[in-house]
């Protein structure tokens, strides 16, 4: 079977000039999050997957569920997704939908993951900082995890700055060692 990001590739690119054209990235990139929540859920997965169930009574059961989040074009691709039995992919499409959307509006989502609490004004300092770097306007996510010890690591789309107190542990325990 064809790789998972190989068959929603095409959708993506699809949606994301349909998008485009229409000026509507914000409410597609809702469609599809709704979507793929709804997909996502185990008694849908099962339905999904199921062979015997009809593929238009499930398009419309996922578009009953999703209600007014979808409009015209976004019912038609449910639809043609079940048609084509592809609504496994809809989380992927959704990833990569987010992706060429972020690239087209020159943004990029970070994370933070920091032992303690981040405040504004460092995430401020933060966003900024990888907004020069990275040329791009830039949306940050926080969490914390208490294992870091200290410090923080941000993430960046294929960039991971590793700052946290746990990692430069490992490291020098690595230089001890060697």
């Amino acid at each position: 079977m064809a790789e998972i990001s190989t068959i929603a590739r095409p959708y993506a690119e699809a949606v994301f000039e349909i998008a485009q054209a229409d000026g509507k990235l914000k409410e597609w990139s809702e469609m599809l999050q709704t979507i793929a929540l709804i997909t996502a859920d185990p008694d849908m997965q099962a339905l999904i997957g199921n062979t015997s169930v009809d593929k238009a009574k499930l398009a419309e059961l996922i578009l009953e569920i999703a209600g007014k989040v979808m409009d015209d074009k976004g019912s038609n691709l449910v639809r043609l997704l079940a048609e084509n039995r592809r609504l496994g992919a809809v989380e992927e499409i959704a990833a990569q939908f987010e992706t060429l959307k972020a690239e087209a509006e020159q943004t990029i989502e970070a994370e933070i993951v920091a032992a303690k609490e981040v405040s504004a004004k460092l995430q401020k300092k933060i966003a900024d900082k990888l907004k020069a770097r990275l040329g791009r306007d830039v949306s940050l996510k926080c969490t914390v995890d208490e294992s870091l010890m200290g410090g923080a690591v941000i993430k960046a789309g294929d960039m991971v700055i590793d700052g946290s107190v746990s990692a430069q542990l490992d490291k020098l325990s690595v230089e001890l060692a060697g």
